[in-house]
């Protein structure tokens, strides 16, 4: 009999559970946070630190993270003063922060005033686009074009946030982010006044370099390097010196696929130093 009873109490509420779970998602869409909002848990400024922060991505409906490193030397009663910054994308299977934890990188951004941004490209395999919008096997289906809109998520974020110097914006990318690098300024030249690719693992071949010819280059790839192959590479260093580019290709003899990025940045830092945007 009890048996009976529970039986029957659970059928006559399913036609109100229906309409209850039906209410449910409209209820939470409209609690959800605005594109671009700021996490409520992220931190205020620190620097000299890598800060991990948080925006809503509309798009993906979900927080992403992406990090920001801003030297010791920065001063927010300084009002007109202007940082120039390097975008960092990282490569495939690492992070944003990873990316800022290169040996040296936040030295270097101590030395010379920079600040670091990091997007996380929505994970580690997003490609930034440069693979197209839809990877095979990839989840969720459009994970390239979300990888991408990250990326423009982040700037568009740094510049709202933080007193960048507009003309001396620069993208830089390892492996996969190298690849990122190479695609996003192809696909929009305008906010960058230099790139650094290294070891870009870039598959669309060197005839798209036209839309960057105005760009300056410093290119870093190890002959040794069995993840990216000197073979793809030499062909994009080629063209741009055809096309007349202000490219300084760095080929490390022995070189293979990770220290090659430490190990240039240096060399990175100083010719960012001696580039500014060019607008027309």
């Amino acid at each position: 009999m009890i048996k009976k009873f529970l039986l029957l109490s659970v059928l006559l509420l399913l036609p109100l559970q229906a309409p209850l779970a039906q209410q449910e998602p409209a209820a939470k869409e409209a609690d959800k946070p605005k594109n671009l909002d700021l996490s409520p848990k992220n931190a205020k400024l620190k620097t000299g630190t890598i800060q991990l922060l948080h925006y809503w991505f509309a798009d993906a409906d979900k927080w992403m993270e992406y990090a920001v490193y801003v030297p010791r030397s920065f001063n927010p009663a300084e009002k007109d003063k202007k940082y120039p910054t390097i975008f960092a994308l990282h490569g495939l299977g690492h992070s944003a922060k990873g990316i800022l934890l290169y040996p040296g990188f936040k030295e270097l951004a101590e030395k010379h005033g920079y600040i670091l941004v990091a997007p996380s490209g929505h994970g580690p395999a997003g490609w930034y686009g440069s693979r197209g919008y839809q990877i095979p096997g990839s989840r969720p289906k459009n994970l390239g074009e979300l990888s991408e809109k990250d990326v423009l998520n982040v700037l568009e974020l740094a510049r709202r946030d933080y007193p960048l110097d507009k003309d001396r914006l620069y993208l830089l990318g390892h492996s996969m982010g190298g690849g990122g690098t190479l695609h996003l300024a192809i696909k929009d030249p305008s906010p960058w006044a230099a790139l650094a690719p290294i070891a870009p693992a870039y598959y669309l071949g060197p005839a798209a370099l036209t839309k960057i010819r105005k760009l300056p280059v410093i290119m870093v790839q190890g002959d040794k390097d069995l993840l990216v192959r000197v073979v793809m590479v030499r062909p994009l260093a080629e063209k741009m010196k055809e096309l007349g580019m202000d490219i300084e290709y760095i080929e490390v003899k022995g070189g293979g696929h990770v220290t090659v990025a430490f190990e240039n940045l240096p060399r990175i830092f100083e010719f960012f130093n001696k580039h500014k945007r060019v607008t027309e």
